[in-house]
């Protein structure tokens, strides 16, 4: 069983910048590449990035680009989510999420929510103005 756990959501200010964490359970996790997505109240769950298995390979949404860094060190089991330059419309609660499903190509990484099998449960992070 694949176990996700998020941290280092928080309240910051806008232009601040935070750095989640994500810790994975089992000895498969460099086998697999794995996203960020995030969701705020009464919308849907939407892509944030994605990584792939050896780091080579990392793609963002439009409204993150230039903003958010995603990264994974594979020896110690963990994907992260560098955000800087927040902006109020970064609240959300955000998850990670691991997938097998990605054969090169910048149009064909997952970013859809049924492309990924596991789930962490989310950290909430919040951007006041």
């Amino acid at each position: 069983q694949v176990q996700l756990v998020e941290s280092g959501g928080g309240l910051v200010q806008a232009g601040g910048s935070l750095r989640l964490s994500c810790a994975a359970s089992g000895r498969t996790f460099s086998s697999y590449h794995m996203g960020w997505f995030r969701q705020a109240p009464g919308k849907e769950r939407e892509f944030v990035a994605f990584i792939n298995w050896n780091s080579a390979s990392t793609f963002y949404a439009d409204s993150v680009k230039g903003r958010f860094t995603i990264s994974r060190d594979n020896a110690k089991n963990t994907v992260y989510l560098q955000m800087n330059s927040l902006k109020p419309e970064d609240t959300a609660v955000y998850y990670c999420a691991r997938t097998a499903l990605f054969f090169g190509g910048s149009a064909n990484y997952p970013r859809r929510v049924d492309e990924y099998d596991y789930w962490g449960q989310g950290t909430q992070v919040t951007v006041s103005s």
